[in-house]
């Protein structure tokens, strides 16, 4: 790996090929498929409209970049446009891109000072929280609790709530889950607050579940036995709430070093694939046992664990960056637990990790992007690129052959032909 350059990109950088660009993007918007939400349409890192390359290119070609300010949220695509919650200054600002071009279509901010604690200064102040497309409308949660509506149109807000009391002691970092006419997020600050379902036209609460501080990993909707679950992280559990009226239905104990539950879930064959910081992986089923909820072990594997970098599945294989040995990469077998491989150690703190067909793309916080062949017997990168100029801490998004990359402070287009 290379250490990324620390200067900051220049304001507003573009770099547009034209002629046949139009058409070619055109082309691919009608193919590609839209990344509504964190970590796709699935919330599972999967890429279903990817076109793998005849060979894979020495380089990319970067089509164009832009400033569009601070923060780490994934950026949104939908039909021809990219949406980016980000910080510009002291105000939280959603945004609404040309896919092709990048071109500015609507801005629209509001006041949200934040001063982040010193211990994570280098992530910046934020917003982490992507913002969640559905039905023409934004959702956004913003580093100071602040949950928004936006009109995917207009950038017009549609409602807004108060300010919450301090959040999580890094910020918060939870993506919206839109689940039919609700919005989920948990609000409220460290040792306190409540995973609340807002009505997503009104901004009313619909119901609440306070039994815990906010985690900083993202909520998933999953149906076990004909019961909507809504399951998540806490600050020191893993839960399971009623979608319809926030009922607690099971909870575990879930605690990591620093209480820092960063995790969001994964759904394999019907039980759930979650991890946490020195805490191993775990494959959970969630059964109804008389009158209660029980969700158990099925395996427990302690050679490798999650911390920032959620893993994806292919193949009844799951593929992560594991958080011991200062970032090694992993394979382990779903079906028995087994650890099938393990990348030599010293890797890096952070990687997003997207399965595109038969590859993961790999987007390293250091601004390189590995192209890995899905295998399970080894770690097997194939090409690695250079993406950007600064820290990437956000999860690219990919759809048919292009790749969308947020740094520090920039949006790219890449082509990955």
């Amino acid at each position: 790996m290379r250490p990324f350059n620390k200067a900051e990109p220049a304001a507003c950088t573009r770099i547009i090929g034209l002629g046949v660009l139009t058409v070619l993007l055109t082309a691919e918007s009608a193919l590609a498929q839209d990344w509504p939400q964190w970590r796709g349409p699935n919330r599972d890192g999967v890429v279903a409209s990817f076109r793998e390359p005849a060979s894979w290119p020495d380089t990319l070609a970067r089509r164009w970049s832009i400033e569009v300010g601070l923060g780490y949220a994934t950026p949104i695509l939908v039909g021809d446009r990219i949406y980016m919650f980000t910080r510009q200054g002291e105000d939280e600002v959603m945004m609404a891109l040309e896919a092709a071009t990048g071109d500015v279509i609507w801005r629209t901010g509001y006041a949200a000072p934040f001063s982040m604690s010193p211990a994570a200064n280098r992530h910046g102040d934020g917003p982490k929280a992507s913002p969640t497309f559905a039905d023409g409308r934004l959702y956004a949660l913003g580093m100071g609790g602040v949950v928004s509506a936006f009109d995917a149109g207009t950038g017009e807000r549609v409602w807004q709530t108060p300010p919450t009391p301090p959040g999580p002691l890094y910020g918060t970092a939870m993506s919206p889950l839109v689940d039919g006419d609700r919005v989920i997020v948990h609000v409220g600050e460290h040792g306190r607050g409540a995973l609340t379902a807002f009505d997503r036209d009104t901004g009313d609460v619909v119901w609440t579940w306070d039994g815990d501080g906010p985690g900083y990993g993202s909520p998933i909707a999953v149906d076990f036995e004909g019961v909507r679950h809504v399951v998540t992280f806490t600050e020191e559990k893993l839960i399971g709430v009623s979608a319809e009226d926030g009922e607690l239905l099971w909870e575990r104990p879930y605690t990591t070093q620093s209480t820092q539950n960063t995790i969001t879930p994964l759904v394999y064959e019907n039980t759930l694939v979650v991890s946490g910081l020195r805490n191993g992986v775990q494959r959970i089923t969630v059964q109804r046992q008389g009158d209660r909820w029980v969700a158990e072990n099925v395996w427990d594997n302690r050679e490798v664990a999650l911390y920032m970098s959620n893993a994806v599945i292919a193949d009844d294989v799951l593929f992560g960056m594991s958080s011991l040995n200062s970032g090694q990469y992993f394979g382990v077998d779903l079906e028995n637990g087994r650890t099938l491989w393990t990348s030599d150690p010293r890797q890096g703190t952070n990687a997003a990790i997207v399965r595109a067909g038969d590859f993961l793309l790999i987007l390293e916080d250091d601004a390189e992007l590995i192209v890995v062949r899905a295998s399970r017997t080894a770690f097997d990168p194939i090409r690695r690129y250079e993406v950007a100029d600064s820290a990437t801490w956000a999860e690219p998004v990919i759809a048919g052959n292009r790749m969308f990359v947020k740094d520090v402070r920039t949006l790219a287009l890449w082509i990955l032909n």
